[in-house]
């Protein structure tokens, strides 16, 4: 095998299995997808180390992929909850799985979720640096950082989320902004005290090089890092966040001339009337690599309601550019998500990422719309429940309240809008009296 990564392959004209895999899934030509995976425009996260996977890609002209967030805290510790939430996530259909654990020893869990999981693995390596190195914060060295990204590489993650975007010009800017909620990445706030406490720039930043070495070593895409994304609406697109994303635009294109793939990550929480001009700003700061969005939450006054306005925001971002949604649970800012928090954060964030493919016209983004007008048109239930993005939930409601017409619902009953004008189409009479002896 010439080529160490999917991107260098693309540059060499080669079509690779994850490629020619991606193309069937997309409806698209190999080619096609093999012209923009060599532009950087299309990744596809694939460690050559994860046997299990089935590759997707993210990008423009492909379909809005979606990732679900879980692992272990200091808190919740339950491993074998966590593989259910593995086993709920792909059995979904989510194409991608993110493992934020932060307490302990995580390798074993991480290797029977790359085993098993046909959907890419991303990981953010500063959570598991102090359980992993068992060392505080202020005693770690900048190797002792590449050694947890190494180390994850060989595991088999597809992607990292690296925060090298926040250097010091970074910080001199969101020091200035005077912020209403400082910084709300996890990873971001543990570089910023250590370079404080320290007074270094980011290791990651300043190792830059070495980082991308180890990435184009196992294929591994990075996911540059948002440290400053606004963590409520008064801090959108400030200086501290533009600041860092024009730093992200710079390591974009160094990743790409090492031949590491790239994705690049977003906002956070803003209003809806600042979306699309963010995803444009992005897309043209970073060369139009693939970005990747959590929400972005539309409101901050709905805690427990939170993967709702995450799939507004979420939504819009993709309609205006952005690839990738990472979703948003009931629990978000209130506790580790339960199984049906994540059931119910998968289902809103599959309904933004279709409802933002059908806006951008994707190829056969409408067929399961237009599958499931013709399943109601003609009152097929069992058709209607097949086409459903929940067909689980869609079937418990129907059968909750059964109809005295089979053929509708508990809603309208015989006075069902579609038997209605079906019949008169059909040259029959529309009776309610007769029918039943009782007009009550």
């Amino acid at each position: 095998m010439n080529y160490k990564t999917q991107l260098e392959a693309a540059r060499k004209n080669i079509i690779t299995e994850q490629i020619s895999l991606v193309a069937k899934k997309e409806n698209r030509s190999p080619e096609w997808i093999r012209e923009r995976v060599s532009h950087g425009v299309i990744a596809i996260p694939a460690n050559i180390h994860h046997q299990s996977l089935s590759a997707e890609g993210i990008g423009d002209g492909l379909k809005t992929k979606i990732n679900v967030n879980l692992g272990v805290s200091g808190d919740a510790k339950n491993y074998d909850l966590e593989m259910d939430k593995v086993k709920m996530a792909v059995d979904m259909g989510a194409e991608s799985i993110m493992d934020l654990s932060n307490y302990g020893k995580t390798h074993e869990f991480r290797q029977k979720l790359i085993d098993y999981s046909p959907a890419m693995i991303g990981t953010v390596p500063m959570y598991d640096a102090i359980g992993y190195l068992e060392k505080d914060l202020l005693k770690m060295t900048s190797d002792d950082f590449l050694h947890v990204i190494e180390a994850h590489a060989k595991e088999g993650v597809d992607f990292m989320t690296i925060h090298a975007g926040i250097n010091r010009r970074a910080l001199e800017a969101f020091k200035r902004s005077g912020r209403r909620m400082n910084i709300v990445s996890r990873g971001g706030s543990l570089l910023f005290a250590w370079m404080e406490m320290t007074g270094n720039e980011n290791p990651f930043f300043e190792h830059y090089d070495d980082v991308l070495e180890i990435l184009r070593d196992h294929d591994v895409t990075i996911s540059i890092g948002d440290s400053l994304r606004p963590g409520c609406l008064d801090d959108a697109t400030d200086a501290g966040q533009i600041g860092e994303l024009i730093e992200i635009g710079y390591l974009t294109e160094r990743a790409w001339k090492a031949d590491v793939q790239v994705l690049v990550e977003g906002p956070g929480h803003m209003a809806m009337d600042e979306i699309a001009a963010n995803m444009k700003l992005q897309k043209r700061l970073c060369h139009n690599a693939p970005f990747y969005v959590l929400g972005p939450l539309v409101t901050d006054i709905a805690p427990g309601y939170d993967h709702i306005t995450s799939a507004i925001g979420g939504a819009i971002a993709a309609a205006n550019g952005a690839n990738f949604l990472c979703y948003v649970t009931p629990a978000e800012h209130l506790r580790l998500p339960d199984l049906n928090d994540v059931r119910d954060g998968i289902i809103a964030a599959k309904i933004a990422a279709h409802a933002a493919d059908i806006a951008k016209k994707l190829p056969s983004a409408r067929d399961q719309d237009n599958r499931m007008a013709d399943a109601r048109h003609k009152l097929d239930w069992e058709g209607m429940f097949k086409e459903a993005i929940d067909p689980q939930k869609a079937r418990q409601y129907y059968e909750s309240t059964p109809p005295a017409e089979r053929h509708t619902c508990s809603m309208c009953g015989k006075m069902c809008a579609v038997r209605t004008t079906n019949k008169i189409l059909n040259g029959e009479k529309v009776l309610f009296c007769e029918e039943t002896g009782n007009c009550d």
